[in-house]
């Protein structure tokens, strides 16, 4: 009866599964060894949920058009912040293909340049929570003890505050009584900046208690003790043999924040507390929109509509990547 040789390098140690000490890319070619690497099957399951694919299909060309905003505007002619109150309210035309708004600029531009707002906010602030909350979770599982008990607790006291009223204070703050220069603070991005570091210290708390649960569970197996033993420090225990094993659902959680983020950026402007003119975004035109709703109701349902569309895409697209990534589904 054979067995396998045990491994000598530690940074070799994180490719073998705990279940069999098996590779996991053997792992992943299952009983008949059909040779299907762990990535095609992620993906061969991803584009087998409908919802999913044209989820993504719907994002990667909503990206794709609020890139080209400046081409669209070269090509209409317009600048997207140009004042024409002779224009006002105009209806869909050639020279501008949804119509106007209140102060005559062309509202097809308003929205592409708005979207690059809400998808960068979206998409920046989700991934930097996630790289926040994966930093203190992995430390906090791997570390254990009094660290683990002060990380928890610190971040049950951030999930205890309330939410909306602590954006609110953090979005109200001027930033000129905290040391801030006063041309740094009344620049056109500051208020952009301001929410992505409200985002970040308000959202890094789930994936945080996520990863924690999963390091506790990885660093039982026994790879990371035979990394232990030959020697391997902390940090490249965690950083080669803990993350690798727990990156599916920091992917996941990260996805499905995404949408969160962007409606956390939404209110703030609607609030008037977010991005501020002449700075466009989907939240801040329905705050410009919101006293014109009978007379000019397009100024409100495009960016709502627009709102509603990527966040239900991006919840889309996490739940199919949540199903794909679940080391207990099964190839059929």
């Amino acid at each position: 009866m054979s067995t396998e040789p045990a491994p000598t390098d530690p940074t070799a140690i994180g490719a073998w599964s705990a279940a069999g000490d098996r590779p996991l890319a053997a792992a992943a070619r299952g009983p008949a060894g059909a040779g299907v690497s762990p990535g095609r099957m992620v993906l061969r399951r991803f584009l087998r949920h409908r919802l999913g694919v044209i989820s993504a299909g719907v994002l990667v060309l909503l990206t794709l058009a609020c890139l080209a905003a400046p081409l669209v505007a070269a090509l209409l002619g317009h600048d997207p912040n140009l004042v024409d109150l002779f224009g006002r309210f105009a209806g869909p035309s050639a020279s501008h293909p949804l119509g106007t708004d209140e102060l005559g600029r062309d509202l097809l531009l308003r929205l592409l340049y708005g979207g690059q707002v809400s998808l960068f906010v979206g998409l920046v602030g989700a991934i930097a929570a996630a790289v926040l909350g994966t930093l203190i979770g992995v430390v906090a599982g791997y570390l254990g003890g009094r660290i683990d008990a002060l990380l928890m607790r610190l971040t049950d006291a951030v999930i205890a505050l309330p939410l909306l009223p602590l954006l609110i204070v953090l979005a109200a703050v001027d930033l000129t009584k905290l040391g801030v220069p006063e041309d740094v603070a009344r620049a056109e991005s500051a208020s952009l900046y301001r929410i992505l570091l409200i985002v970040v210290l308000a959202g890094w708390t789930t994936v945080a208690r996520l990863v924690r649960g999963a390091a506790l569970s990885v660093r039982a197996h026994d790879f990371v003790r035979a990394a232990v033993a030959l020697g391997a420090r902390p940090v490249r225990i965690m950083v080669a043999h803990l993350l690798p094993n727990i990156a599916s659902p920091i992917i996941v959680a990260t996805t499905l924040s995404v949408g969160g983020v962007i409606l956390t950026e939404s209110v703030l402007s609607f609030l008037g507390l977010g991005i501020q003119p002449p700075l466009p975004s989907w939240g801040n035109m329905l705050t410009n929109a919101q006293e014109l709703i009978w007379q000019a109701p397009q100024l409100a349902i495009y960016p709502g509509l627009l709102i509603f569309v990527t966040v239900i895409a991006f919840n889309f697209v996490g739940d199919a990547l949540q199903d794909a990534m679940d080391p207990r589904a099964h190839e059929p």
